[in-house]
Parts: C-alpha cells; sequence; structure tokens
C-alpha cells in the first residue's frame, strides 16, 4: 500500500469512525444511567435524517400516505440538521416514558424494557414507512455550500483527495464530541448524571430527581443519533426506513468494543472500527461489517470488558 493510499484510508476511516462514536454515545448515556440497550436508537437515527431532509425542503416519492409531499419553506441545513436532532430528542424522550418508565417503575426484569425498546424500533419504522414509503431520498449536492467535491491533502505530484463531505462530518463530530466532554465532565448535569449512574438510589437520597435526568438523557441520546443519521445521509443517502438498522448493530459493537458504559470506550470503539473498514481492500467490501465484528469477537474473547471498559466485580 502506497502512502498516499494509506493516508487517503486514514482520514476516511477517522471521518466514518467518528460519526460510529456519535452514534455509539447515545447508546452509552442509556446505558450508564438505566444498565440497559436502548434498542429504538437506531429507529432515531433514521428518523433524524428523515427530519432534517424534509426541513431543507425535500420531496418525498410517489408511495406512502405523504406521496409527493414537501414543505412550503425550507431551512438551511446547518439550522435544519439541528432543528432536527432536537425533534429526535423529544421523540427519544417520548420512547423513554412509553417503553422504559412504566416498566422500570414495576421493578420489572431489564429484558423485558430491551424487548419493549426493540418493539417501539419496529413501529417508528413502519410508520416511517406508512407515510414516506421505501424509496431512498438523496440529500441536494450544495447542501455544504460551495465546497469543492473533493480537497486535496497531497500534492500535484502525490494527491491525496479526500471527499468535502468527509471533512465536515468530521469536523462536525469533534466540535459534539468536545461538547459533550465538556458537558459530562465540567457541567452540574454531568456530575449528576454521573451520580445516577453510579448509583441511583443514593443519588436519589441526595436529592438528585433522577427521573429529570434519565429524561435529559434519553433527549441527549436521540439528539445524537439524529445528527449521527443526517450526517451519514448527507455522505451517502437514505436508504429507505430501516437505514438505522444496520447502524444499530455496529452502534452496539462499537460500545462493547469501547467499554460498556465508557464514554471515552465508546469514542475510542467508533474510531478503531471505522479505520478497520476503511482499511478493508475494495475488493473485500462486502465484507467490512464481518471484519468489523470478528475484531469485536477477538476483543471479548481476550478482554471482555471492552477496550477501556472495567471488570464488574460481584460481591456474595
Amino acid at each position: 500500500m502506497s502512502l498516499t493510499i494509506f493516508l487517503q484510508n486514514f482520514l476516511n476511516g477517522l471521518s466514518i469512525g467518528s460519526v460510529y462514536a456519535i452514534f455509539a454515545l447515545g447508546y452509552t448515556l442509556v446505558f450508564s444511567i438505566l444498565g440497559i440497550i436502548n434498542f429504538a436508537h437506531g429507529a432515531i437515527f433514521t428518523l433524524g435524517a428523515y427530519f432534517t431532509y424534509v426541513l431543507i425542503g425535500g420531496a418525498f416519492g410517489f408511495n406512502g400516505l405523504l406521496a409527493n409531499a414537501m414543505l412550503p419553506v425550507k431551512m438551511p441545513f446547518a439550522v435544519a440538521i439541528v432543528v432536527s436532532s432536537i425533534l429526535s430528542g423529544f421523540v427519544s424522550v417520548l420512547v423513554e416514558r412509553l417503553a422504559f418508565r412504566p416498566l422500570r417503575r414495576r421493578g420489572a426484569d431489564p429484558l423485558l424494557t430491551v424487548v419493549s425498546s426493540l418493539g417501539v424500533a419496529f413501529v417508528i419504522v413502519n410508520v416511517i414507512q406508512y407515510l414516506v414509503g421505501a424509496e431512498s431520498y438523496t440529500f441536494p449536492a450544495d447542501i455544504y455550500g460551495n465546497l469543492p467535491p473533493a480537497i486535496n491533502f497531497g500534492t500535484v505530484e502525490n494527491p491525496i483527495p479526500i471527499r468535502s463531505v468527509q471533512i465536515v462530518i468530521f469536523a462536525v463530530s469533534v466540535v459534539i464530541l468536545s461538547l459533550l466532554t465538556y458537558l459530562i465532565n465540567a457541567t452540574k448535569y454531568g456530575k449528576a448524571m454521573r451520580a445516577v449512574a453510579e448509583d441511583a438510589t443514593t443519588a436519589s437520597l441526595l436529592g438528585i430527581d433522577t427521573d429529570r435526568f434519565i429524561v435529559l438523557t434519553f433527549f441527549v441520546s436521540g439528539f445524537l443519533g439524529s445528527l449521527a443519521g443526517t450526517l451519514v445521509g448527507s455522505s451517502v443517502s437514505i436508504a429507505g426506513p430501516y437505514f438505522g438498522i444496520g447502524f444499530g448493530l455496529k452502534g452496539l459493537a462499537v460500545i462493547v468494543l469501547g467499554g460498556l458504559g465508557s464514554i471515552p470506550g465508546a469514542v475510542v470503539g467508533g474510531l478503531v472500527i471505522g479505520l478497520v473498514e476503511a482499511f478493508v481492500p475494495g475488493d473485500y467490501s462486502a465484507y467490512r461489517d464481518a471484519i468489523a465484528f470478528g475484531l469485536l469477537f477477538i476483543m471479548l474473547m481476550v478482554r471482555p470488558q471492552g477496550l477501556l471498559g472495567r471488570s464488574f466485580v460481584q460481591k456474595v
């Protein structure tokens, strides 16, 4: 492999890996609080991409209840991606109210909550399909302004072209990850969230409204899932209502690889899987997912708690 190809794959891997990290952080935040996986997160990923597509003035296809529909006005992409993420955050809060809170208050087995969230995910996906059909939708080419299709990071003799959209995605991801790190480590909300994650009962006795912080956590999780969905959709396309299912599985691989409940682990796991996929030869591109999950299997055999996860000690 030449140095040019290596650098090109490395930069592409960082771009897609950073999106994996943002998406996986939504899983991690909920798991760190409740100790369960929110399988509706992949559906929120899909919903966010559709929200953004509609808000920028995109028209639907010929199938579904909203066939040929579009908004009379359209928003700039930068505004639309924020608004869609906020809307998805509220949908995520609704998922918490319907699928998580009733079972949590009854002290139900965590497995029932997982099944409940999985059911909500299929409801969301099928509602999307009922409303807009199963067609793929492509974002306009000019949503990022007048950027050139690719930017050369090399020289004229040895060009290293990287798609401009990949650079924008990486830059946005770095900003979001930095803001989230500050939110978790340096704000009152972050400290309270970590306290609830450590021991919800003790946090409640100390005056922390645990239900409120669980709702806030779901909102942030939905916001991140929607943002990741829009970034991926703008890079490739919205491949139908089941667009987020594959990324949902990839997100699970990321958080297990990085360490369940570990926020730095989700970032590291996303970058690792993104880089591994980027270096898969083109002739074997159909096996990228298999290689990523094979890496996960090896990690589980060698270090079950993940790269940055902690071993759980059960007292008896």
